[in-house]
């Protein structure tokens, strides 16, 4: 079936399909988006006056989201995913009923853990309230977003919530470090704990985005025949690789088993000390390495990008098209994803013929 979207759909899945699997078909994984060059002349939705319906309209985060995908051309591997943003609106923190203020690009938690020690504090009394208002609406939201997906688009589960950040926002992050030193055990099942509360919301909204989107993806528009979702603890970066390992890839690891696929993201040049941890990770399929605001490319880390390669994993990198040549000539194109965007639909199409050049299976 193909997609309004996305008319090469099945081969597009096809192509993901071998990517998962470590096959070789011809080039790397590469998801390039630019500006169709038929898009219909029209103006974008008004957005709502008030800055929280912005992000909380149903009608409004639909039309947008349908209005930006008609205007964009999705070459290669790109999927049309539609998403309602990332403002942490709909992520397990409000669930467990932590307060967020919302503003223009963004949405900021209020911690319910952060006086006394974390042991005063019964983990197995956080639990997700079917009637939460929160959790009501990103389910609303999800599900009217499906009805208006059928055969334009697929629908992802989101961005809800990962390893250590969750138990951040709940805590405090600061506090959180104190506690990874005054009662680490209590840390680590902590996290065990809320790795089943984040299977119990991954299994409710993929039931529901499964009505419309065979397999799954999520906010990195990566597609999954199977249940998928990209893991991540950003809380890491101010971690010890031991500490790491003791209290954040128990619950990690659990994770990955949960999933048919999984991603890793690196976020920030300090959590690449964690790297050979996620390598051991029987479960993890793939690593995307992001270097973080400010710093180099993530080809600056060559060394430690084949190591991944190396290790069996599949890679993903954000690049500029200026970068697709020197990453191919050094990289196998084996099991790598890379996404990026063009200024017209005419340099996507070609950049897509010049990433089959440039690429080599290099095992």
């Amino acid at each position: 079936m193909s997609l309004e979207y996305k008319p090469d759909w099945e081969e597009t899945k096809e192509r993901w399909q071998a990517w998962w699997a470590r096959e070789y078909f011809g080039r790397c994984a590469l998801a390039v988006t630019a500006p169709r060059a038929d898009a219909p002349d029209e103006p974008p939705p008004t957005p709502p006056a008030r800055v929280t319906d912005r992000w909380l309209d149903i009608d409004y985060q639909i039309a947008r989201g349908h209005w930006a995908m008609r205007r964009t051309f999705y070459g290669g591997e790109a999927v049309p995913n539609w998403n309602s943003g990332y403002s942490g609106w709909n992520a397990i923190p409000t669930y467990l009923g932590c307060p967020i203020t919302l503003n223009e690009t963004t949405g900021w938690w209020t911690p319910i853990l952060h006086e006394g020690a974390l042991t005063d504090y019964d983990y197995r009394a956080l639990t997700i309230d079917p009637e939460n208002h929160w959790w009501q609406h990103a389910r609303a939201m999800l599900q009217a977003a499906v009805e208006a997906a059928r055969g334009r688009c697929v629908v992802g589960v989101g961005a809800f919530g990962g390893c250590g950040d969750t138990l951040a926002a709940l805590r405090d992050t600061m506090r959180l470090l104190t506690d990874v030193m005054d009662c680490p055990d209590y840390v680590r099942e902590f996290e065990l704990y809320l790795m089943r509360q984040w299977t119990e919301v991954y299994a409710t909204l993929h039931a529901i985005t499964r009505e419309a989107t065979e397999g799954s993806t999520c906010w990195n528009d990566v597609w999954s025949p199977g249940k998928f979702y990209v893991a991540q603890c950003d809380f890491s970066y101010m971690l010890s690789p031991r500490q790491f390992r003791d209290l954040f890839l128990p619950a990690i690891e659990q994770q990955t088993q949960y999933l048919d696929h999984c991603t890793y993201h690196v976020d920030g040049v300090p959590a690449y000390a964690h790297i050979d941890a996620l390598c051991e990770l029987p479960r993890l399929h793939c690593i995307q390495i992001v270097p973080g605001a400010g710093k180099p490319s993530a080809l600056h880390w060559m060394a430690m990008l084949k190591r991944i390669q190396a290790a069996g994993k599949n890679l993903e990198l954000l690049l500029s098209p200026e970068e697709m040549r020197p990453a191919l000539e050094q990289l196998s194109a084996r099991g790598l994803y890379i996404r990026t965007a063009c200024g017209s639909e005419a340099e996507a199409r070609q950049l897509l013929q010049d990433a089959a050049r440039w690429s080599r299976d290099r095992g």
